[in-house]
């Protein structure tokens, strides 16, 4: 099972799994980001946080966060994950590999540094020469 809380006025989506994801967390997720995204067109930043990680309950679980991370990850420019999980942890260095959102982990006793992350603009790039 999946908590989460769309915070519209900052664009910022916090996920906090609670026990084995299923298919239908992701389903409800949708339900509920879909019509924000397709409104502004785009998420600024999603917060997962979770002291651990919970597993899938069962492999359409697994199939259902895939396709959910597959059809959201350009519309998201932020992913903060806060947890001292070591699966969690190593998370945004594989991930980075696949998704387009800048990625950062936070520990768990910095979740407010990540929430400032999140919400903080993004920082421009330097022109090419």
């Amino acid at each position: 099972m999946i908590r989460y809380e769309l915070r519209q006025s900052e664009g910022i989506l916090i996920v906090t799994p609670e026990s084995s994801l299923e298919a239908s967390d992701f389903q409800g997720l949708s339900e509920e980001l879909d019509p924000y995204i397709e409104a502004r067109g785009k998420l600024h930043g999603l917060m997962i946080d979770a002291e651990s990680f919970p597993g899938w309950q069962d492999f359409d679980g697994l199939v259902a966060h895939l396709k959910f991370v597959e059809s959201h990850h350009k519309k998201i420019e932020k992913v903060a994950v806060v947890s001292d999980d070591s699966f969690l942890s190593a998370a945004p260095r594989f991930a980075a590999h696949f998704v387009q959102a800048e990625i950062k982990q936070f520990p768990h006793s910095e979740r407010e540094d990540a929430l400032l992350w999140l919400t903080a603009a993004k920082t421009a790039q330097p022109a090419s020469a």
